[in-house]
């Protein structure tokens, strides 16, 4: 599958990797797959069969590039993507956030420019006098249009932002999904290749559950502690995203937090720790979630999550895989870390094993999870201020 994307070869949007930078992000998760090949890659769209998966603890790596050995294991992410990067990693999957409109409008020629100016130009919205509600109407059309276009250009699915603001308000959180879907709807994308995401507030999880019940897939991300991992898989969310560096920075900074204290105790670190556990916990009790493991910093950190079900990584650690080929006496690296069988195995406190509701899982989550949780909504609210405020700037649209 080939894209050609109308940029300057010198554009591209930002890779600033905190959340709370105000530099425009362009975040598109796409997964991998490659054949084994010491001196080519090539890309095949379709990851989606659980046999392609290695069903050893580990694999033969001759003759194998680093970034074939990880894929073998798990569905292997970039994170913030150039736009004339997708002949190096073809995407399969993708996301439409406030951060994305931002770089779309501050790029001068994309194919999705059009898909933002015909939502300034929708009709419906132009109609409605309240200036909040209409700026509103603008930036769903925005994301749905977005959407849909990434829709035609991706076999899989597309996870699409809810707003940060509605973090703590289950019912406008799922009026807001519902107002999405049936966007996505008039467009004819259909609701399988839909996910809808949410942060992991108590609110969050508890729309979430209510949208699983309705068919609607979910993405919860800004997890940060077991308590929400567990509760997120209770509710039976689809995709549960875990951020493994950021809890490794705050672990650097900052002290008093038992759930990270007592993974260093261990001598592991607390990030990968806390993907390890709640991997187990999904599948020792046979939830259907799937496990996204965000923010990791460098290819060590991918071979310690051999087996996860996604890993989202920078670009410049895919291109060091892609450009390294596996010798044998690196095999040990490439050994199954993550897999039902170690899940079987694991042991969880008695209460750690609770049915989640609002009080346990606030009460359970450590001062980083808290703090992590606040400052990604902090960081995802004013981008989408931030789009909002853009938008009633350049309302109504030149030449339409």
């Amino acid at each position: 599958m080939s894209l050609t994307l109308q940029t300057p070869s010198s554009t591209t949007l930002s890779s600033a990797s905190s959340i709370h930078s105000t530099t425009t992000r362009s975040t598109f998760y796409f997964s991998i797959r490659s054949t084994l090949s010491p001196k080519t890659i090539h890309f095949n769209s379709r990851r989606s069969h659980p046999q392609t998966r290695a069903s050893a603890s580990s694999i033969n790596i001759a003759s194998t590039t680093e970034l074939d050995a990880v894929s073998a294991f798990s569905e292997v992410v970039p994170d913030t993507v150039v736009f004339d990067d997708f002949e190096k990693f073809p995407p399969t999957a993708a996301t439409v956030s406030s951060s994305l409109l931002l770089g779309i409008c501050g790029l001068p020629d994309t194919i999705f420019r059009n898909a933002v100016e015909m939502a300034l130009a929708d009709s419906q919205c132009y109609g409605i006098e309240n200036p909040n509600a209409r700026v509103s109407c603008f930036v769903n059309k925005a994301f749905a249009n977005v959407g849909s276009d990434l829709a035609k250009l991706v076999p899989g699915r597309v996870s699409t932002e809810v707003d940060a603001r509605l973090a703590y308000d289950t019912h406008a959180i799922i009026r807001k999904v519902h107002d999405l879907l049936k966007l996505y709807n008039d467009s004819n994308v259909p609701p399988h290749r839909l996910l809808f995401k949410i942060p992991s507030t108590w609110q969050g999880i508890e729309a979430a559950r209510l949208l699983e019940s309705e068919g609607i897939q979910t993405h919860l991300t800004f997890v940060y502690s077991f308590a929400q991992a567990a509760a997120a898989a209770q509710a039976g969310a689809s995709v549960i995203q875990i951020f493994v560096g950021r809890i490794r920075d705050w672990a650097r900074n900052h002290s008093g937090d038992a759930e990270i204290e007592s993974a260093q105790l261990r001598g592991e670190d607390p990030g990968l720790a806390l993907v390890t556990k709640a991997y187990n916990y999904i599948h020792k009790y046979g939830h259907k979630s799937k496990l996204m493991a965000a923010a990791v910093r460098n290819k060590q950190d991918l071979f310690s999550l051999l087996g996860v079900d996604y890993i989202i990584a920078p670009l410049k650690v895919l291109q060091s895989l892609k450009e390294s080929v596996a010798s044998p006496d690196e095999k040990y690296s490439f050994v199954r870390r993550l897999s039902p069988q170690s899940a079987a195995q694991y042991q969880f406190r008695e209460e750690e094993l609770v049915k989640w509701d609002h009080d346990s899982m606030v009460n359970a989550m450590g001062p980083a999870a808290v703090q992590l949780l606040a400052a990604g909504l902090d960081g995802h609210a004013d981008q989408a201020k931030r789009v909002e405020d853009l938008f009633e700037k350049i309302w109504p649209p030149p030449n339409v």
